[in-house]
């Protein structure tokens, strides 16, 4: 864990074990501090139930039915809390022709290359024995009939749609941090924890700030990403259609900002799986490693590296503070996440279960995009671990925002 301090704000240097003896000698005291009595509000028994209504609808494929189904479920339930307005963004994708898979003498040769290029190279050397990565194209490798044929239909390109609510600030409205997470999956699984976690913490958020006595400065906004694994589409989407609308009035007098400014960017890119390093032989261990953590990144070589990394530290200190099971780290090399195409145009950070290219590109979570990736491969443990980022993000967003219950 990164020691020091950054900026006034206090950074964490204790260790796991001394955290969380602190947390349990800690009582939580919400007549004090309103931010633990909305962090109290989550649960972990709705998180998972919200995870388990996203996989009802398989992997969530971009570009099928069962993908506009699950945007219309989000919305629904995003409705259901009193998150409005509720919106959607609208967007053209069409998929480049399908790419033959390698063959295992190619994909030996590419593994040697990027164990070649990226050792010794900072946030993507490889730890550990590379266990199986890459997404499964095999139907066949889904012995859940019901489940493999549910994933059968294809992408098909055209029209895209992505949902997001606002909860819009009472002093200044017109600014705003975003809180997502992307909804689309693939792998002939049910993307429960890719990105079904992810989704399901946002969701679980805009519930708690929507509820009616709850208020904030500031503006919240929560968006439920598509055509992420198509190439972080939908969030490039957003950029292109929003960046220019940022902190305008409109109607001009009317006090409403459809696009407030962006203060700050919170991606939340699978939130469950943390069992440590393959071993040797390349399995990993069935249950949640004791020392699991949350890992929040920040990009080192974006234009607002800085900031991002203040940002960082501020859910860092909020899990501190808010948690209840698992510490956070930082880290400072975020790739292949929603909030890249934010990360030189504000803060931008990413909520992730492992390092992203250190750990997961390395083979430390076994069920990325594959049929495994399903709500009963998970034990409570591991849901918890997401509840926890949870926490960690609520904790830091309610007090950027200047959250507040109101009796």
């Amino acid at each position: 864990m990164m020691v020091g301090s950054l900026a006034g704000l206090a950074v964490p240097a204790t260790s796991t074990v001394a955290q969380t003896a602190s947390r349990a000698a800690t009582p939580a005291d919400s007549t004090v501090d309103p931010i633990k009595t909305m962090v109290g509000r989550l649960d972990l028994e709705q998180y998972k139930a919200t995870i388990k209504g996203l996989t009802k609808f398989g992997d969530r494929r971009q570009g099928t039915d069962r993908n506009r189904a699950a945007v219309d479920w989000i919305e629904a339930q995003l409705k259901s809390y009193g998150c409005t307005p509720t919106e959607r963004i609208t967007y053209q994708y069409e998929p480049p022709p399908p790419r033959q898979p390698l063959t295992p003498e190619q994909l030996a040769q590419f593994r040697s290359r990027t164990r070649d290029r990226t050792a010794g190279s900072g946030g993507s050397r490889l730890r550990g024995e590379i266990a199986r990565t890459g997404v499964n194209t095999d139907s066949l490798r889904q012995p859940d009939l019901a489940l493999r044929k549910l994933d059968t239909p294809q992408t098909v390109g055209g029209e895209r749609q992505e949902v997001y609510c606002t909860k819009v600030g009472t002093t200044h409205p017109e600014e705003m941090y975003i809180v997502g997470g992307h909804m689309d999956g693939i792998g002939w699984g049910e993307a429960a924890n890719d990105d079904g976690s992810g989704t399901a913490l946002v969701m679980q958020l805009a519930r708690v700030f929507s509820s009616p006595d709850v208020k904030t400065d500031r503006s919240i906004r929560f968006i439920l990403w598509n055509n992420e694994e198509s190439g972080l589409n939908g969030s490039r989407a957003y950029v292109e259609q929003r960046d220019s609308l940022q902190g305008k009035e409109f109607p001009a007098g009317s006090g409403k900002y459809p696009e407030p400014k962006w203060l700050g960017m919170i991606q939340h890119d699978m939130m469950l799986f943390d069992h440590g390093m393959p071993r040797p032989d390349g399995t990993l261990s069935p249950t949640q490693r004791p020392e699991a953590d949350v890992n929040i990144e920040f990009q080192s070589k974006s234009k607002f590296a800085d900031a991002s990394q203040k940002l960082a530290w501020t859910l860092a200190n909020a899990n501190d503070k808010y948690a209840t099971d698992y510490p956070a780290q930082v880290g400072q090399h975020m790739t292949n996440t929603d909030s890249a195409p934010f990360q030189d145009l504000a803060p931008s950070i990413s909520v992730r279960e492992n390092e992203r290219g250190a750990q997961i590109g390395a083979g430390w979570d076994p069920n990325w995009h594959q049929p495994t990736d399903m709500f009963k491969t998970y034990a409570d443990a591991d849901f918890r671990l997401g509840l926890n980022a949870a926490q960690t993000t609520l904790g830091a967003v309610a007090t950027l925002t200047g959250a507040t219950i109101v009796k």
